[in-house]
């Protein structure tokens, strides 16, 4: 069996401190499109951000990931319960879930296998979500930087999935019934220590400090400095990528 890709558990004390989670309205809006609300599987579960939010709808939420540190690090609560799991080869019984979310993890995914598993585990009429965020913006200044540092200077050393958050997740492999679903943004007041902190757990960033054996974020935080004045925070906003879908026993036929 092929060894999934683990690119996120030597920085998941950072990811969990660092990443940025969710609007309110995406789960609101995944709450008002599942029918009923007995369990949710959080699959790529990271540290638990959007199973956390779900366990405020849900009576129990499954999470999993292939990363025992990232679980480690994971937020609590009574009714989540963690396991470490491949998203494509779970232990989960048949028809367990009314609602299977992924965030910024189906990329990583073997895409048929995996949406076998969804089709065995979700319920009659049970939603699929994928969800995402794509390249975070602040203003013209700050923007130049960050694209610069993105493109060119770890630019290389991005691994070929990352093409899919790129292009929103609209080329993705998604072969079911999509509901039409809201045009979302998050948006946050970061500190300048914040954003650092945010570059520092991209994979490509933690590839680039194995090749080089320092830290390419050193190499613009001088220049973030000239315009980011100390104690201050900017408006970062970052574009929500969403697709939902209602899975029936037809989407078996095109697998």
């Amino acid at each position: 069996m092929e060894i999934p890709k683990d690119n996120f558990s030597n920085q998941a004390s950072l990811y969990a401190r660092y990443r940025p989670t969710y609007p309110a309205a995406l789960c609101s809006f995944l709450n008002s499109v599942v029918e009923k609300k007995q369990a949710a599987w959080d699959c790529g579960t990271g540290n638990g951000q959007v199973a956390m939010a779900l366990s405020k709808y849900f009576e129990k939420v499954y999470a999993t990931d292939i990363s025992e540190q990232q679980i480690e690090n994971a937020v609590k609560k009574a009714n989540i319960f963690y396991s470490v799991e491949r998203a494509e080869h779970s232990l989960f019984e048949d028809s367990s879930f009314d609602l299977i979310t992924v965030a910024q993890a189906i990329h990583w995914f073997k895409f048929d296998d995996f949406y076998k598993e969804v089709i065995r585990t979700l319920r009659p009429n049970g939603i699929l979500a994928i969800m995402g965020y794509g390249l975070m913006r602040a203003d013209e200044d700050t923007d130049k930087i960050i694209d610069h540092f993105y493109y060119n200077i770890i630019g290389s050393f991005w691994d070929k999935e990352r093409k899919y958050v790129e292009e929103n997740y609209q080329t993705i492999p998604f072969p079911f019934k999509e509901i039409q679903v809201p045009v979302l943004r998050h948006t946050l007041e970061w500190t300048m220590e914040e954003l650092l902190g945010y570059l520092e757990t991209w994979s490509a960033v933690q590839y680039y400090i194995k090749s080089h054996n320092h830290n390419p974020v050193e190499q613009i935080k001088t220049q973030l400095q000239k315009i980011w004045a100390p104690g201050t925070t900017k408006t970062v906003e970052f574009p929500i990528l969403l697709r939902v879908a209602r899975v029936d026993k037809s989407s078996i036929q095109k697998l």
